[in-house]
């Protein structure tokens, strides 16, 4: 009876392993949009296709933590992290669109900084998630979420000077909505970014 409870294929931290990595490649995907203006429409299409992906696992991990009796984490904690991880590409993605959307060709220097922020996160993201499988190395781990919570801080301070150039700079209101939107998306991914450092965080120092 029991054993149909405990998933047999997969492991919960393969979920967040494998959520994390789309996600780097979801971020690397935007780094890559905002470098060049060539293939926009293509990139946000891939970046679609990407956060599609990271939907269906975290839809599977939302049912396997529903259908398993035994869990290595808190259950809480398990559900809190992947729909925090989910909201990251989320974000990504509402970006993506809208740079396509409102056909964007000319690429601020913020909006290539926030990318590269937001894309270091994701890596760090990743490393802390395939540490976190058994936690032979907590004090790297922690490390990690720092650096995540670093990262947010930065991206904090980029949004806001992004936003006073947008005002002191750009005459077109419409043109400062667009940005403004596109800012606010990437800032927020950053700031989930930092939502799944503090949950990783408190499992490690939980179980350390």
């Amino acid at each position: 009876m029991f054993g149909r409870l405990l998933p047999k294929e997969t492991s919960f931290f393969d979920f967040f392993e494998e959520h994390a990595a789309l996600t780097v490649d979801g971020t690397r995907e935007f780094v890559s949009m905002v470098t060049s203006s060539a293939n926009i429409e293509a990139k946000a299409r891939r970046i679609k296709e990407i956060e599609h992906e990271t939907d269906v696992i975290t839809h599977r991990c939302v049912e396997a933590l529903h259908k398993t009796l035994i869990t290595p984490l808190d259950p809480d904690q398990i559900h809190r992290l992947i729909t925090r991880m989910d909201d990251v590409m989320d974000f990504v993605e509402a970006a993506a669109e809208r740079v396509a959307l409102y056909r964007l060709s000319e690429m601020t220097p913020e909006v290539k900084d926030l990318a590269d922020v937001l894309n270091r996160a994701a890596h760090d993201m990743h490393e802390a998630c395939r540490l976190l499988r058994n936690l032979k190395d907590p004090q790297t781990i922690l490390r990690k979420c720092v650096d995540i919570n670093r990262l947010e801080n930065e991206a904090d301070a980029i949004l806001r000077r992004a936003v006073a150039r947008l005002f002191d700079e750009e005459k077109d209101p419409i043109t400062i909505i667009k940005w403004k939107e596109i800012y606010e998306a990437l800032e927020s991914a950053s700031d989930r970014c930092e939502d799944v450092a503090n949950i990783i965080e408190g499992v490690v120092l939980e179980n350390t």
